[in-house]
């Protein structure tokens, strides 16, 4: 973790950390929690391995959706660690991603009450670190970790 460089979220999820990652890679799990509501998502394409896609769109009015992401895994750990990145495309295409090109690494390892949920965003440099921050990281991811808890408990209760 460089601080110049990175934004990093973590959460204790009260689930088991099987279950938090069935909700990365189960294309219906991901798509009722991967961005804020009350915006909608799509997964276009999640294919959970090493270079495979990872393309969402969103949907304000749950009708016309626009492109949200698209990107390609790096790193598939099972149970562990997946690592995507927006600095390329789901083709393998250099990008120029809006707002902000980036790296991210979610880690997964158990915990007394579930699951050790942690995310470490990486940027190319400070000007792109601090835009990242200035959108709204904390909030964003936040929101996103915590709609992700919510699902991954509500569906370990039912």
């Amino acid at each position: 973790m460089n601080p110049d460089l990175d934004l990093t979220l973590n959460r204790i999820i009260r689930a088991p950390r099987t279950r938090v990652w069935n909700a990365w890679t189960d294309a219906a799990d991901l798509a009722r929690w991967w961005i804020p509501a009350p915006i909608r998502c799509r997964v276009e394409r999640l294919e959970v391995r090493p270079a495979g896609a990872f393309v969402t769109m969103m949907s304000e009015d749950g009708e016309t959706f626009v492109p949200h992401l698209d990107a390609c895994f790096l790193v598939v750990e099972e149970y562990e660690r997946l690592v995507f990145t927006n600095a390329l495309d789901s083709d393998w295409r250099p990008a120029a991603p809006v707002p902000v090109s980036m790296t991210a690494e979610i880690t997964l390892r158990d915990h007394p009450d579930g699951t050790d949920y942690r995310v470490l965003v990486r940027h190319g440099d400070p000007t792109a670190r601090a835009r990242h921050e200035d959108l709204g990281f904390a909030q964003g991811w936040g929101t996103v970790a915590d709609q992700l808890a919510e699902f991954a408990e509500s569906t370990v209760r039912a």
